[in-house]
């Protein structure tokens, strides 16, 4: 499949695959809760007879390949990959009947949460670098759509859980903040849960005492965690190294003093998941972030 391929596949479908529906629609558009945040309200926008999308929040839009870019946070090469192992009827040249539904949560089924033991799902883990922090993880089976699925889960604080494998992330459930308590006065905050696992593997190195963890599943989630920060002590961020993570930063440490911004220790790279997938931590990086 190419990218004029993918992109003659009604995006509608597409956003049908990874769980999203409609809150209102008629023949010309249909509007969607932002897919790549939180919202109560409707922003993200369909043309059909365009097959293009605009999400109003966030002042940009475009094709399918622009969206699962986005919605996967990687390239059109990644994007075309993921596109491969779906069954599209659009693509097969079907007629989608028409459907209205009422209530998204009724879209899907979880069928079994346990341990992870899936070959696949372990050697995804692996290739992340966090193989071994399976404790905080789940296998997910669940079924959408008429089709069953499975992937990583990492449990909300709604109950909710983030699903991640090779190629699909999305969220069953209410979209949550994910927090980790011991008791500490001292909090890390992680912008997605490969991070946060990333961190559980270099804690001891870096000479840090376990703390309480938040991971906001998504940045957008940032307004919603003021008060979980105003009872720490200290507070430690490690966001993504792009123009969102550096708003984050700056919007929690403009209403807390005691908050550092340690992505010193990854500086070079997208995010803390992605430094420890190229390169192994560095001792004279990691001696230099001790020191601060």
């Amino acid at each position: 499949m190419n990218c004029k391929q993918f992109n003659s596949i009604s995006l509608e479908e597409v956003l049908l695959s990874l769980g999203h529906l409609p809150t209102k629609q008629n023949e010309k558009e249909a509007w969607y809760l932002n897919p790549f945040a939180s919202e109560s309200q409707a922003s993200f926008k369909i043309n059909k007879s365009l097959n293009k999308w605009y999400l109003f929040s966030e002042g940009i839009g475009g094709n399918n390949t622009d969206f699962m870019k986005k919605y996967l946070n990687t390239s059109v090469n990644g994007v075309l990959i993921w596109a491969e192992n779906q069954n599209f009827s659009s693509f097969q040249n079907q007629n989608i009947p028409d459907q209205k539904f009422e209530n998204s949560s009724k879209n899907y089924e979880i069928l079994h949460v346990n341990e992870i033991l899936h070959p696949a799902l372990l050697e995804y883990l692996r290739e992340r670098k966090v193989g071994n922090q399976t404790k905080f993880l789940h296998e997910i089976h669940y079924r959408m759509k008429d089709k069953n699925y499975f992937g990583i889960g990492f449990k909300n604080d709604s109950a909710g859980y983030e699903i991640r494998n090779k190629y699909s992330k999305i969220c069953l459930g209410k979209k949550d903040v994910s927090t980790v308590k011991n008791g500490s006065e001292s909090i890390r905050v992680f912008e997605g849960f490969f991070d946060f696992l990333s961190f559980k593997n270099v804690e001891n190195f870096l000479e840090k005492e376990p703390a309480d963890y938040l991971i906001l599943n998504s940045v957008s989630m940032i307004s919603k965690i003021k008060k979980s920060l105003e009872a720490y002590d200290n507070i430690e961020l490690y966001f993504d190294n792009d123009e969102a993570g550096n708003r984050a930063v700056e919007i929690i440490r403009s209403e807390n003093k005691n908050a550092e911004d340690c992505r010193i220790l990854y500086s070079d790279f997208k995010d803390l998941n992605d430094w420890m997938i190229h390169k192994n931590p560095s001792p004279e990086r990691q001696v230099k972030y001790r020191r601060r």
